[in-house]
């Protein structure tokens, strides 16, 4: 879904004037014929994980936890002594690796959205300083520029 065409969390509990819901009391609730909307959005204290970064964490924890049950399996059939034991224990051991690849995969792509789109860029004092200078510079030189591409009456009537 694109982020940009998504509503507001508020857009599906708040009144016609578009106001924000507030939590109903009890003796509201029975004035107003029971009805009491059932919870109140309210605005999470961190913002959404990006949609790829959120895609590769889901994916990093569903096959954390097929890992876990193919684990479970294993050490069962161990304490069983079920042929199945092997086996499982081989799968477990593939799946504690593609599960710590799904891992470092969440890593690094966090890393490469916050390069790509999260970056947020604060020039330093100096920068700044000298983009100042520059700007006047270029001011000072507009400003000459005008003052000689005027005819010389013009001038004189000004001041």
């Amino acid at each position: 879904m694109d982020t940009e065409r998504r509503r507001p969390a508020s857009a599906h509990t708040a009144g016609p004037s578009g106001e924000a819901p507030h939590r109903t009391t009890a003796a509201e609730a029975r004035q107003d014929g029971g009805h009491r909307p059932l919870w109140t959005v309210e605005s999470a204290p961190r913002p959404r994980l990006p949609d790829p970064v959120r895609t590769s964490a889901v994916r990093a924890v569903i096959i954390g936890s097929v890992t876990l049950i193919l684990a479970m399996i294993a050490f069962l059939c161990t304490l069983a002594g079920s042929w199945f034991a092997f086996p499982a224990v081989l799968a477990t051991v593939g799946g504690t690796v593609v599960a710590t690849w799904s891992v470092v995969d969440v890593w690094v792509t966090r890393q490469v959205w916050n390069q790509r789109y999260g970056v947020v860029s604060a020039p330093s004092s100096t920068a700044r300083a000298l983009r100042r200078e520059r700007r006047r510079a270029r001011r000072a030189a507009r400003t000459a520029a005008k003052s000689r591409s005027r005819p010389a009456d013009r001038r004189l009537s000004q001041a």
